[in-house]
C-alpha cells in the first residue's frame, strides 16, 4: 500500500489546515502522526474503517480525523493551530488502531506516507 499525503503549509496561531491522504489499497487502521523539531513522532489520530477513533489529548477539540472508505482516503481537519502544532505529519496505515494485526483480513501490516511539513507562526 502506498500513501499520498497532501495539504501542509504556513499559517498562522488560529488558523486552520486541512491534510488528506489517499491510500493505493484497503486499509483498516488511517491515521496521523507527527514530529516536531527535535523531538519523537507522536501519534496525532487515527480512524479505524468502521468510524473508531484514537486522538492525542493535545488535539482534542480542534482536530477532526474522517475517511471516505470508497476513495480510501484520511482526512485531519485541524482548527485553532497553535505553534506547538508544527511538526513534519505522517500518514499511516496500519492493522488496528493499536497495532499492526487486521483481524478482519488476519494480516499484519504498517505502511508509511512521506510527510509534509506543517508550519504555525505566532
Amino acid at each position: 500500500v502506498q500513501l499520498q499525503a497532501s495539504g501542509g503549509g504556513l499559517v498562522q496561531a488560529g488558523g486552520s489546515l486541512r491534510l488528506s491522504c489517499a491510500a493505493s489499497g484497503e486499509t483498516n487502521a488511517l491515521g496521523w502522526y507527527r514530529q516536531p523539531p527535535k523531538k519523537q513522532r507522536e501519534l496525532v489520530a487515527a480512524i479505524t474503517s468502521t468510524g473508531f477513533t484514537n486522538y492525542a489529548d493535545s488535539v482534542k477539540g480542534r482536530f477532526t480525523i474522517s475517511r471516505d472508505n470508497a476513495k480510501n482516503t484520511v482526512y485531519l481537519q485541524m482548527n485553532n493551530l497553535t505553534p506547538e502544532d508544527t511538526a513534519v505529519y505522517y500518514c499511516n496505515a496500519r492493522g488496528s488502531l493499536y497495532g499492526d494485526y487486521d483481524s478482519n483480513t488476519g494480516t499484519r501490516y504498517d505502511y508509511w506516507g512521506q510527510g509534509t511539513q506543517v508550519t504555525v507562526s505566532s
